[in-house]
């Protein structure tokens, strides 16, 4: 057994020296079929095809990098070599990091990262792998997998964010990163000239349809007048942790000179959305003739409470109190990020409702289309679950 497993050594080494297959069989005194065998057991690289049999690496090695000592980041063959021995002789990852003077989380990382599938480490190998995945400029995947950009139109086309398709890239592809992608990425493929193979039209299918990135330090927040009401600070704490579900927030989209608005109300467990039809006029009777008309379908501890901007839309908040059974609280002045949900709500449905359009055209039918929609649209902060199966759930329980 011991002969075999330095006949196996025996022949990576040579591999990783740049042999063939054929030649390092032949030098450690194996057959090519056993080399073969042992290389597509321990090995992580392809091999080149040289006149028909399998040749040496793709990838050769690069030089060291200079510098030594404990500032040094990059493992040298002589460090992958002590791991290999110690990982043998069953050595921890602190015993193997005191050996080579490296803290044992970069041990644990290089075993993870270039150890085979049945966990053996070939210092070789594992070398000629490390140095193949830091070669730069790496290509861009948006570039060599075409079906991929397609699948990403395709899903952008339906108003997903970037974030939420590289979610569901990850959770369908798991483990396998071939046809995963960051929203990163797509954001760099959209917003950077040349990068990338998706359509140069793309970035119209976002919620606020940028053709160039605005940088965070831009103060974007709008001056409204507000009126002193109920303040936010006075919620229970249940809502702000959304343990408990019925607790809502609320603002208006609004069309060219506030002539036309949407209003918009989203509960903040299940993110479940509600769309109130105002296609004459926002002003505090109507917000409250509509809030009043869609909330009132619900369950009574569906409707706990509202958080509203300090809007003069709202001024006849008392009115939906009482009908409601419920309690309203308010944003403190220039805070709209304290309805988070809901302001990340509206920028979602701007993919509907684009800025700068008349909102008074679309009918209360058409809203509600829009609304089945979102709620029909997997979320990552509910796994991957739906807002309508989230608020199912909450109907069949009670």
């Amino acid at each position: 057994m011991t002969h075999c497993v330095e006949t196996r050594d025996r022949v990576i080494a040579l591999v990783c020296a740049g042999l063939s297959l054929r030649e390092a069989a032949l030098g450690a005194g194996a057959s090519e079929m056993s080399a073969g065998r042992w290389w597509a057991q321990g090995g992580r690289m392809e091999l080149q095809l040289a006149h028909g049999r399998l040749g040496g690496l793709v990838a050769p090695v690069p030089a060291a990098r200079p510098g030594t000592g404990t500032g040094r980041r990059v493992l040298s063959s002589e460090d992958r070599a002590v791991i290999a021995a110690a990982q043998r002789r069953r050595l921890s990852c602190a015993a193997i990091g005191d050996l080579i003077g490296r803290h044992r989380s970069v041990v644990w990382r290089e075993l993870r990262r270039n150890a085979s599938e049945n966990g053996e480490y070939h210092a070789g190998v594992a070398h000629r792998v490390a140095a193949h995945h830091r070669r730069r400029p790496k290509p861009f995947k948006l570039v060599e997998l075409p079906a991929l950009c397609r699948r990403i139109e395709a899903w952008m086309d339906q108003g997903w964010s970037p974030r939420l398709i590289a979610a569901m890239l990850a959770a369908e592809m798991g483990g396998d990163h071939t046809d995963r992608v960051s929203h990163e990425t797509i954001y760099q493929a959209l917003y950077v000239q040349a990068r990338g193979s998706l359509r140069a039209d793309l970035h119209r299918q976002l919620s606020l349809k940028r053709r160039h990135r605005v940088p965070r330090t831009r103060d974007r927040r709008a001056c409204s007048p507000y009126k002193e009401a109920f303040k936010i600070s006075q919620r229970p704490q249940e809502v702000v942790d959304r343990a408990v579900p019925g607790h809502w927030e609320g603002d208006l989209i609004v069309g060219p000179e506030s002539k036309s608005a949407i209003g918009t109300l989203v509960e903040r467990s299940t993110r479940f959305t509600i769309l109130l039809h105002l296609p004459g006029r926002h002003d505090a009777d109507t917000v409250a003739e509509a809030m009043i008309r869609e909330m009132g379908h619900l369950p009574e501890h569906l409707r706990r409470s509202i958080t509203w901007d300090r809007g003069s839309e709202l001024a006849d908040y008392a009115r939906i109190q009482v009908a409601l059974d419920t309690t309203l609280f308010f944003c403190d002045p220039h805070s709209p990020w304290q309805r988070g949900t809901n302001e990340n709500t509206n920028r979602l449905l701007r993919f509907w409702f684009e800025k700068g359009t008349d909102l008074s055209v679309y009918t209360a039918e058409e809203l509600r289309r829009v609304a089945d929609t979102l709620n029909r649209r997997p979320r990552p902060t509910l796994d991957l679950q739906t807002p309508a199966m989230r608020l199912n759930a909450l109907l069949n329980a009670a």
